[in-house]
């Protein structure tokens, strides 16, 4: 049975019953990715013993599919050796990915075991940032030089024992390892042997600069179907390759971290971290909320002689408010979704923001003759039901430019708009609702 066809009880069941052979049976053919899974399930004190059950040639891939959270509590808790033997199985760029998460008392000792082929390339590797080009290439790429023939190409690929996985390509150098061609694989099999592999090299190849960034390359994969890609210096050498089995671990993070940042939250790397912790992580985005909140009743009790007037106000504002939230919602996540895509630049910001803006009004006047029927049937009151509407045309207006420019702003000021932009825009769209809801009865009824 392989676990992706277990439930977590059931592993737990198995657990429970310390059959060691029927644990050990039920994981010999899984995939790591599907191990690592259900790893992810159990409590960190049932780990360890999944664990020692797991067979000892897919530990190291295991560790290479676990979440950051889960990594970190499992190596400190296994085996000192076993997780040393077990990320030594792992290629240069998955090691690179552990070596941040790994325990100090523990890295020295990684880093002494792996040999100096494999330490030389995790160096530079690690010498660029984690989400570039360079932090996600691996040094795997097979290359040949750029003056030969395709006869001699093929000759020298069967001399391998394996190609390296997701290989599509073989790269052209000239004597200085300076990239000059990329040669597919289905051209170099299917062309005349005698002719030189430089003939057959991609006319427009995508390249990677060592420093590009991680949305920057997704894009491109995704965009150029691309199974792997060259990464170069800025000399024009050749540092390695990307491959798309990294690439969708990009795009991956990068969902999580939106769904999650909708919620104010950095990415949960474990569902059973410690309470505290998570309590802490969680505590920062509450306080800026009930800050927030404090200032849309700041506004409230401004007009607290108002309410008390005509309680009708305190009935309706708060669907005023929720209508501005939600419009300026959509309005965030369609420009924020635009900027990480790169379709909304400096260059046509303008644009977005005279669109969406037509939008708010035009969505303002339909549901402001909603509301206003509903408010003055509801209260026997025309001029309550003007008001009400007037204030849902200015709120779902506001709410659309806050949709633009929020996130523009923030990231001027190198913040996450995914994770502060929702926190900004509620507190604009409750204090303009509030506030235009009340100053005009204000002005208007009372």
């Amino acid at each position: 049975m392989q676990p992706s066809d277990l439930q977590i009880d059931d592993v737990i069941e198995l657990l429970e019953s310390e059959d060691d052979a029927a644990i050990a049976d039920a994981f010999a053919d899984a995939h790591p990715a599907d191990i690592a899974d259900t790893l992810e399930g159990l409590t960190p004190s049932a780990r360890p013993n999944l664990w020692d059950h797991l067979p000892e040639e897919s530990k190291g891939e295991v560790l290479a599919e676990l979440n950051e959270g889960v990594f970190k509590d499992l190596a400190t808790d296994i085996d000192k050796e076993q997780l040393i033997d077990s990320i030594k199985q792992l290629d240069v760029d998955d090691i690179a990915d552990l070596v941040p998460d790994l325990p100090e008392e523990i890295l020295g000792d990684v880093l002494f075991s792996i040999d100096a082929e494999t330490r030389s390339g995790l160096g530079e590797v690690l010498s660029y940032p984690e989400n570039s080009a360079g932090g996600l290439m691996n040094l795997d790429a097979t290359v040949v030089r750029d003056n030969v023939s395709l006869d001699v190409v093929l000759r020298f690929l069967r001399l391998k024992s394996e190609l390296p996985s997701q290989t599509d390509a073989v790269y052209l150098v000239d004597r200085e390892n300076r990239l000059t061609g990329i040669l597919p694989i289905d051209r170099l099999i299917t062309s005349p042997v005698d002719d030189a592999a430089k003939d057959h090299a991609l006319d427009n190849p995508v390249i990677f600069d060592c420093h590009d960034e991680g949305e920057t390359i997704a894009k491109a994969f995704a965009d150029y179907d691309l199974v792997s890609a060259p990464v170069i210096d800025d000399k024009n050498k050749l540092l390695g390759r990307i491959t798309i089995d990294d690439v969708v671990d990009v795009i991956r993070d990068q969902a999580e971290h939106d769904f999650m940042a909708a919620a104010g939250l950095q990415n949960e790397a474990d569902i059973f971290a410690p309470v505290f912790k998570t309590s802490r992580n969680r505590a920062i985005w509450l306080g800026v909320n009930l800050i927030t909140a404090l200032v849309g009743s700041w506004v409230i009790g401004q007009f607290e002689g108002s309410i008390q007037e005509l309680v009708a106000l305190a009935v309706l504002m708060p669907i005023v408010a929720s209508m501005g939230g939600n419009a300026g919602t959509q309005t965030l996540t369609v420009v924020i979704r635009g900027m990480s895509t790169g379709t909304i630049s400096p260059g046509n910001v303008g644009n977005v923001l005279k669109k969406e803006a037509l939008v708010g009004v035009l969505n303002g006047v339909l549901w402001a003759f909603a509301i206003a029927i509903i408010a003055t049937l509801w209260y026997q009151n025309l001029n309550l039901g003007l008001v009400i509407a007037a204030a849902m045309i200015a709120n779902l207006f506001m709410a659309a430019l806050a949709g633009v420019l929020i996130p523009w702003f923030l990231e001027k000021m190198h913040i996450d708009p995914a994770l502060a932009g929702g926190v900004a825009l509620t507190t604009v769209t409750d204090v303009v609702g509030y506030f235009a809801v009340l100053g005009l009865a204000t002005l208007l009824l009372l």
